[in-house]
């Protein structure tokens, strides 16, 4: 549907919901070029979507350097709710994990809420009361969130971190009643692979283990007894990668490997793949922190749908978890030069990190109707702009009126919103 045929005002059915996943960090060190692309993009989509609930869950706020960076993030929260492009949307929620100097506790996660003015009969879940609130107004929680009754946020424990250093890595979890539908809006930050080598030298990596075990820890969190089970969508960075072993000795087919190790040890430092014959051209350099593969344009030729085979990790959770199809080029690493937005840099081999996911309730909850309204879109922001080294990744739904209601029929007058107030 065009842009100009969209209105904050659903047509049938209930709501539009816009989820949407951005690893902040770089942003927020060149707030001028990108900075400016990132809200451009981002109100480009809010528009040619039409949502009437915006979320938005940042990872890495504050970049980098976060104790010079958190002034930055101050200004670009109050662009967003102050720009002309968002000034439909009169209700907000803002919950910014800032308290760097809490070592136990820092996740450095970002959960933004915008609810447009059309919106009725929007509650969210009070943990600690165990009743839903009306949402009124805009708010916003910074500092330390430890205290807030409205989430649920958790850094990973440390020993979760057996390969490197105890990280900002967590979740924050939020519940919502709208529609008279209840389900819950997961943030969540996973680890990253440290070494490109160290992801080389098994299949699967030790990465993608650690990653599985945080996630399932995460699941098991959010579907445990101490509150009612609802449908879920997470989504954040999940850092998941290609299985680096094999998408490499797929891109590298008969060229010739020579692995260079350190000095007095046995441990591989660089790994050179060069063609057989007498040209012998380097086809893939590798390092640590390097991935510089001769032929970078395969990660987005055809949306890079001929590596999707090697994208693993989510296997795993099949039994837990769906996915739309994807249709976009992987979403990390991209050039963070503000010229160049359809690039890779050579640091990571491309993958897709940043997802969109739910519980197989959560499928239950689409809007099943006619025409291109009712289709959900899963896609990227800014394809073609520099929008630092992730690309934004969202997905655009109709939700389905009454489900809440639908299943306090069927658990017999369990009503799970329990009190309104």
């Amino acid at each position: 549907m065009a842009a100009a045929e969209r209105s904050g005002r659903p047509r049938s059915g209930g709501p539009r919901l816009l989820l949407v996943t951005a690893n902040v960090g770089s942003m927020f060190e060149d707030t001028e070029h990108l900075q400016t692309n990132w809200l451009q993009e981002f109100y480009k989509t809010v528009h040619s979507q039409g949502p009437q609930l915006v979320a938005v869950h940042c990872q890495e706020v504050g970049g980098k350097n976060y104790e010079e960076s958190m002034a930055n993030v101050e200004m670009f929260v109050k662009e967003l709710l102050s720009s002309e492009e968002m000034r439909e949307f009169n209700r907000a929620r803002v919950y910014l994990d800032e308290n760097y100097k809490s070592k136990e506790h820092f996740t450095a996660l970002g959960n933004l809420y915008f609810l447009h003015e059309s919106l009725r009969n929007t509650y969210q879940f009070d943990f600690k009361a165990r009743k839903f609130k009306k949402v009124t107004g805009k708010e916003i929680y910074s500092d330390t969130l430890d205290s807030t009754t409205m989430l649920e946020k958790e850094k990973f424990p440390q020993e979760f971190f057996p390969e490197c250093k105890w990280s900002r890595k967590g979740y924050i979890r939020t519940r919502w009643s709208i529609s008279d539908s209840v389900f819950d809006l997961i943030n969540i930050h996973l680890f990253h692979d440290a070494s490109n080598i160290t992801a080389w030298e098994e299949s699967p990596s030790v990465y993608s283990s650690n990653r599985q075990r945080a996630l399932s820890h995460v699941l098991d969190r959010i579907s445990d007894r101490r509150y009612q089970t609802v449908p879920f969508f997470i989504f954040g960075d999940f850092n998941f990668r290609l299985d680096a072993r094999q998408v490499v000795e797929s891109l590298c087919g008969e060229a010739t490997l020579e692995t260079v190790k350190t000095p007095n040890t046995d441990e591989v430092d660089r790994i050179v793949y060069t063609e057989s014959n007498n040209d012998r051209k380097v086809v893939l350099r590798m390092e640590k922190k390097l991935f510089e593969y001769i032929h970078q344009g395969i990660f987005r030729e055809d949306n890079g749908s001929d590596l999707h085979r090697f994208d693993r990790e989510f296997l795993a959770f099949k039994d837990r978890l769906w996915e739309q199809d994807i249709g976009f080029p992987p979403s990390y690493p991209y050039s963070e030069d503000s010229s160049q937005g359809r690039s890779y840099m050579n640091t990571r081999c491309p993958a897709w990190c940043d997802r969109v996911l739910m519980s197989h309730s959560a499928r239950e909850l689409f809007h099943k109707g006619e025409g291109e309204d009712a289709v959900p879109v899963y896609n990227n922001i800014g394809a073609n702009v520099c929008m630092g080294d992730h690309k934004p990744v969202f997905l655009c739904f109709r939700l389905v009126v009454g489900a809440d209601k639908k299943s306090h029929r069927q658990n017999g007058g369990r009503f799970l919103r329990e009190t309104a107030v």
